[in-house]
């Protein structure tokens, strides 16, 4: 009798949990999927399937931070020969009510150790208040005024190249909070004449006030370790920042045409990778740029960021491998790639969930996978950041990334692929004696 109600027990769990002959249900089949209880197996291999494919992508991502970020460590690629022959050079500050800082960005531009008659200051202002353009007029620059319906930087400088005639060499951009460090347009200038058409400055934090800005500063540092320096290292092009970058004048006009939106700058890049321009990183050109200092402020330009991302991710993907297989481009190709990835801090973001849902379904080999993955993703950040910020400041800073890494999470879910809205960053007068 006894072996008899052990066989009942036996069938009546079976029949409430699964067919006669099917494995029982793991935690997330039975739990997540009620209505696939019967059919285990399935559910079982689309999990496994779907943890597979995710772990292998953000992997991909670990990796591909962390193979660049070693690059880093090593000499960049091509040499810079002295000339005598200063390149004369546009400098163009675009801006967007910026009437706190940029008198004063205006006028350290002018004091820049550059010979003064082959370079010129050139402002363009939109929406600019009376005051702030009756002080730009009496300095010794270029003032050029634009309004438009729906402004956008790339619309502003496009306004301004028309205005402008071809006796210069280079289109230096800066934004209108950039100060540039001494020295920055002859390093541009020598770049140039040894053969460099577009040339990325090392952009750096201006400020670093509060736990904000200074995790900005770090990010900023860190893409310039793995997407800029890491990059030249092994032959690939650099990054656009978006500012502090150099460009041959008649190809920045011609490839500036027809770009008007929010993200001129990748815009551009894309444009200039598709041409095969290859993009020179100058590490020791320093330009300062100020960082977003609080949470509000670093959702809007995050999302926009985000925005853009999605952007390129979709619109190129395809013609990034086109163009790799007809035309070997393989910069192109790389940028294709580049849009695709997750960013650093969500990259962080979903291995931890991955370790999470791996403890919910007892794949310790998965445990095992996302712990590795962890540890590369932190030894790839601390390859890519300067010493300089081995701080305790740095250090305080990190125990707020919670909660930027919250507001991240915001900004990448109202991001959307489509947004065409420019959506202003305040700045702030800050201290601008730098040089």
């Amino acid at each position: 009798m006894t072996p008899r109600r052990r066989t009942r027990t036996k069938i009546k769990v079976n029949s409430l949990r699964c067919v006669a002959g099917t494995p029982e249900p793991t935690f997330v089949s039975y739990y997540f999927f009620p209505f696939f209880v019967q059919e285990s197996d399935f559910v079982d291999t689309t999990v496994s399937f779907l943890f597979i494919f995710t772990s292998g992508y953000i992997a991909f991502c670990v990796f591909y931070n962390l193979i660049f970020a070693v690059c880093s460590l090593f000499k960049s690629r091509g040499s810079i020969k002295d000339h005598f022959q200063p390149a004369r050079i546009a400098l163009l500050i675009p801006g967007y009510k910026e009437d706190s800082v940029v008198v004063k960005v205006a006028q350290c531009a002018l004091r820049h150790d550059y010979p003064r008659a082959f370079f010129d200051v050139i402002v363009i202002a939109d929406s600019f208040q009376k005051k702030t353009l009756d002080e730009l007029r009496s300095l010794p620059l270029k003032l050029i005024e634009v309004s438009f319906s729906e402004s956008t930087k790339a619309k502003s400088l496009n306004a301004a190249m028309k205005t402008l005639d071809r006796s210069y060499d280079l289109a230096v951009v800066l934004d209108a909070d950039n100060i540039m460090e001494d020295g920055v347009l002859d390093k541009i200038s020598q770049a140039f004449r040894s053969g460099h058409e577009v040339i990325q400055c090392h952009r750096t934090a201006k400020n670093s006030s509060n736990v904000v800005s200074r995790l900005d500063g770090l990010s900023e540092e860190i893409g310039n370790s793995i997407l800029r320096k890491g990059h030249n290292v092994v032959g690939l092009s650099s990054d656009i920042a978006g500012s502090g970058f150099g460009c041959q004048f008649d190809l920045y006009r011609e490839a500036m045409q027809g770009i008007d939106g929010i993200s001129e700058d990748k815009s551009l890049e894309i444009e200039l990778l598709r041409r095969q321009v290859n993009i020179h990183y100058l590490f020791d050109a320093v330009v300062y740029d100020e960082k977003v200092q609080n949470q509000k402020h670093l959702l809007i330009q995050r999302s926009r960021w985000f925005s853009a991302h999605y952007h390129f991710a979709f619109k190129y993907f395809f013609v990034g491998w086109q163009k790799f297989f007809s035309e070997w481009n393989i910069d192109l190709l790389n940028k294709t790639i580049q849009h695709t990835l997750l960013p650093r801090s969500m990259t962080f973001l979903a291995i931890l969930m991955l370790a999470f849902f791996a403890v919910l379904t007892g794949k310790s080999t998965l445990l095992i996978g996302t712990s590795v993955m962890f540890s590369l993703m932190t030894l790839a950040m601390a390859l890519a950041t300067p010493k300089k910020f081995y701080t305790i400041d740095t250090l305080h800073a990190m125990a707020y990334l919670p909660f930027t890494l919250v507001t991240l999470i915001h900004a990448a879910c109202i991001a959307k692929p489509s947004q065409k809205a420019f959506t202003h960053t305040p700045h702030h007068d800050l201290d601008t004696d730098r040089q």
